[in-house]
């Protein structure tokens, strides 16, 4: 029977398992850490004394591969938002506060009720959106706004940032549009955002294990895959720390690790050599608060991203190569005094927290990466590649790094 070893427990590689345990596939799963997720999971810090996410991960509910996946991992209650689509900003240059309401059908007459866009914005600054369909490979997002609109600075940059971990001038244009596709086009009942209600490991993780645990899949951890033998176009075995695997003629190799683990193990893959960081700020606060909305975005301050989740607060601070060379305790602080603003808090002092800093986020979502993502087939006829960072179509988000596992799956076990 034809085995698929997929080498890389985080979504894509997790999500590639999930599908082929379904449809009847024999399954084995390495990582070289002690656990799954990746950059996806929760862990439980000291300091706090409570479960953090090592990175905060916003979804939309039109996320059609995620939501397929938390289905099948029986998972898809365990996120929480708002019922209608909403998008709650402040703008702590001048205080202003107010919301971006999609309507939920799929004719956008939202863009026409001043109360539901951004202040100051109009129609058609959001009909602009259409010249991303049109965008050349090397237009940046920046290209196909006015970027001195109120618009422009106070939503399509900061989506630009969240989406694209690069800010809207490096952006690559093409990338934004199958999010406006998937999402804001079918009508804002696919635009509520969510979050997950404990933490990434509860919903997205642990769920999957126990789901591969039951149907006998082998899962096995601290296995660092240290070299790939291949014979012509064929791969013939898999040499980790601790044992060498022969593959048959008939096994199939998932490849789903980072681009530059990927390039290490086969220097002769093209991958995206460039990156970006995303840094994020986890702080305990005396008393639960309760929120409009589970998270907020900010406008003119250092952060991007706040969420809101019991007695913690995580700011995000995506395309933030500059800020990660500074301190944890100097990063806290300044994060803390955005916090502090957005949430009517005292400034002072600042409260125990936790600073995560993820310096190889994403590569670099930028039209001069996007020829040097890495096609699913590969030379080798055995090898199939998975990953964020691969020809998904889509941004390194966990949608995409979901679709390219399920993406994965289907080639592994295709004639």
């Amino acid at each position: 029977m034809t085995t698929v070893h997929i080498v890389g427990a985080g979504l894509a590689g997790l999500a590639c398992a999930v599908r082929l345990i379904q449809r009847g596939a024999r399954v084995a799963l390495y990582d070289g850490a002690g656990h799954a997720g990746g950059r996806c999971r929760s862990f439980h810090d000291d300091t706090l004394g409570r479960l953090i996410d090592n990175g905060n991960h916003l979804l939309l509910s039109g996320n059609r591969s995620a939501m397929a996946y938390l289905r099948a991992i029986g998972s898809e209650d365990s996120l929480i938002g708002p019922d209608d689509p909403m998008f709650s900003f402040v703008d702590l240059a001048t205080g202003e506060r107010w919301a971006v309401r999609p309507n939920r059908g799929p004719f956008p007459w939202w863009i026409f009720a001043a109360d539901r866009r951004v202040p100051m914005s109009r129609a058609r600054d959001y009909l602009g959106a259409l010249r991303l369909a049109f965008a050349r490979p090397r237009m940046t997002v920046a290209d196909c706004f006015d970027s001195s609109s109120a618009a422009f600075k106070r939503f399509w940059e900061p989506l630009s940032v969240a989406v694209l971990n690069a800010g809207a001038h490096e952006a690559a244009a093409c990338l934004l549009w199958p999010v406006m596709v998937e999402i804001f086009g079918r009508g804002g009942a696919a635009a509520r955002p969510l979050i997950a209600r404990e933490g990434l490991s509860q919903s997205f993780i642990e769920p999957a294990l126990r789901v591969l645990d039951r149907a006998g899949a082998t899962l096995r951890f601290n296995h660092r895959l240290r070299a790939i033998e291949r014979t012509g176009d064929h791969l013939a075995a898999l040499d980790f720390a601790r044992t060498r695997i022969t593959l048959a003629e008939s096994d199939r190799v998932v490849l789903a690790v980072p681009p530059a683990s990927a390039h290490d193990l086969l220097p002769e893959l093209t991958v995206p050599t460039e990156s970006r960081a995303i840094v994020n700020a986890h702080y305990r606060l005396p008393r639960p608060m309760g929120p409009d909305s589970p998270f907020i975005g900010l406008i003119n301050a250092t952060a991007h991203w706040l969420f809101v989740r019991g007695d913690i607060v995580s700011v995000t601070v995506s395309a933030a190569d500059a800020l990660a060379e500074d301190t944890p305790d100097s990063i806290a602080a300044r994060l803390w005094a955005d916090v502090a603003h957005a949430l009517r808090l005292p400034a002072t002092p600042v409260p125990p927290n936790r600073v995560v800093k993820e310096k190889r986020a994403t590569f670099a979502q930028i039209p001069s990466a996007l020829a040097l993502r890495g096609k699913p087939r590969t030379r080798w006829n055995n090898l199939i590649l998975a990953g964020d960072w691969t020809d998904t179509g889509l941004p390194a988000t966990i949608e995409g790094a979901i679709r390219s596992g399920h993406h994965a799956a289907d080639l592994a076990i295709s004639p």
